[in-house]
């Protein structure tokens, strides 16, 4: 990795990028930035995965959006992420029926600047690890975590995390949303 990953209490950087947001025809793409759940009062989740076209990101991408309603009731925006480009990630949507039907846009960091600024762009593929972050309404970042390419992540575990950090209290090992906070 060429830069330190940024970690919680930065400021999540600002970007503006291509992303799918449909396969409707004439509307596949729209543009995605940093401001919209802010301006929405929203809590921010955006995860990456390495490559379109591989084997371990479409079950994770597709565990997210099994989970889209979660993250809607808990007030959180979310955006799947990779340096592919929206064509690509259009193509794959469009072949790979667990990806047909998602309801979060695919954003497109083509200029891989927004993975090195997070500083999760792999340093021989430069391709982003499977990162995942929790930002709050204001822009910080709450969460990170980052898997090794081979790895696939828990959505479950990002559930709990949010729901604790959204509790405002400390929360204990293991801790679920309903227990008893400390």
């Amino acid at each position: 990795m060429s830069k330190r990953i940024l970690g919680i209490g930065n400021e999540f950087p600002a970007f503006e990028k291509k992303a799918v947001v449909s396969i409707e025809y004439a509307k596949e793409f729209g543009t995605v930035n940093h401001l919209t759940h802010q301006e929405a009062g929203k809590w921010l989740l955006l995860f990456w995965w390495p490559k379109d076209f591989t084997f371990v990101c479409p079950t994770e991408i597709a565990s997210f959006n099994d989970h889209f309603e979660d993250f809607s009731a808990r007030n959180t925006q979310v955006i799947g992420a990779s340096t592919d480009s929206e064509f690509v990630h259009l193509a794959w949507r469009k072949s790979h029926e667990d990806l047909k039907n998602l309801q979060f846009p695919m954003l497109a960091d083509t200029s891989k600047s927004l993975a090195e600024e997070l500083g999760i762009l792999e340093a021989n593929e430069k391709v982003a690890y499977r990162a995942t972050f929790i930002v709050d309404p204001e822009g910080i970042i709450r969460w990170v975590s980052v898997n090794d390419l081979a790895v696939g992540r828990n959505v479950e575990e990002v559930i709990r995390v949010l729901d604790a950090l959204q509790t405002g209290d400390l929360t204990p090992c293991n801790w679920k949303k309903g227990e008893e906070t400390l």
